[in-house]
Order: C-alpha cells, then structure tokens, then sequence
C-alpha cells in the first residue's frame, strides 16, 4: 500500500453534518404527510386523532413542520364540506368523479388559500401541482393547477391585482 492510500485510510475525510431544511421545504414536506393523511381519512373513515397519532409514530416527521401538518390534518377534515364548496363548482364533472387524492389535494389548496394569507397564492399553487405530480394521476397536475388557479382568482382577488400592479 501507497502512502497516500494508509493515510486516506487512517484519516477518512469528515462527515459533513445534513443541512437543516428550509421553512419551504419544512412544509413542503408537511404538505406531503398532510396529503396521504387525509387521503387515508377520506378512505377509511378514522377518527382524525387517531390517523395524526399513527402519522406521528409511524412517519418520519423529523424535516417537517409539525404544527402545519396538524393544522392541513385538522383544518381540511373539519371543514372538508365547505371547502369543497369553494371548488365545486369551478369542476367540469361532479366531485364524486374525481380521485381520490385530486380531493385531497385540491382541499388542502382551498384550506390554504382561504384560511393562511400569509402563504402567497402562487405558492398554493405550486404546492398543489407538485403533490398532484408526485400522487395524482398522469396528467392530474394540469386539472389542479386550472381548479386552483380559478379559486385563487375568487378567493385572493386583491393579492393578484395588487401582484399584477407592481
């Protein structure tokens, strides 16, 4: 063996420490979590206390905002029917025909976009495409980037016209 082999050997180079996520990618992440844990309350039908505990224990939540995946989790279960009354009609067939997950998705944007102002439109958007590209169907993204954006426009008027004055 070379020098330079028994020292690389002897000295392995340090290991780097992981970067802590960004408060993007925190919730990024808690909207990933949040999503299958209401898909699984619209699946099944347990208690949402019980689903968030499971989630907890068996979910490694350690690079998410927990607090956010508690409130997505208990904000779109609680009020799943009025926020689905905010899409509804912005639908080209009746939400009993969508997927499972696209309603998943497309209430966890409504909750976002009517009850956190302080998350941009834009955001909710995105994050919406994201998890439809990554859970949905084929070409789903496409059908929640239109349904979002039309509810933004309804919901967030002022963000947008003020967005598209500056």
């Amino acid at each position: 063996m070379s020098e330079v082999e028994t020292t690389n050997e002897q000295n392995p180079a340090p290991k780097r420490k992981a970067k802590k996520p960004s408060r993007s990618q925190m919730r990024s992440a808690s909207r990933r979590l949040a999503l299958q844990a209401i898909y699984q309350w619209q699946m099944n039908h347990s208690a949402v206390s019980e689903i968030e505990t499971q989630f907890t224990l068996d979910q490694d939540m350690s690079d998410c905002d927990k607090v956010y995946f508690r409130e997505l989790l208990q904000g779109v279960t609680s009020r799943a029917k009025k926020l689905d009354d905010l899409f509804e009609e912005l639908l080209d067939r009746p939400l009993s025909e969508l997927d499972s997950i696209e309603i998943a998705i497309m209430r966890i944007g409504a909750y976002e976009l009517s009850e956190r102002l302080d998350v941009p439109y834009r955001v909710v958007i995105n994050e919406g495409v994201e998890l439809a590209k990554g859970f949905g169907a084929t070409e789903s993204h496409k059908y929640v980037n239109g349904i979002l954006d039309k509810l933004a426009q309804r919901v967030r008027r002022e963000e947008i016209a003020a967005r598209r004055n500056s």
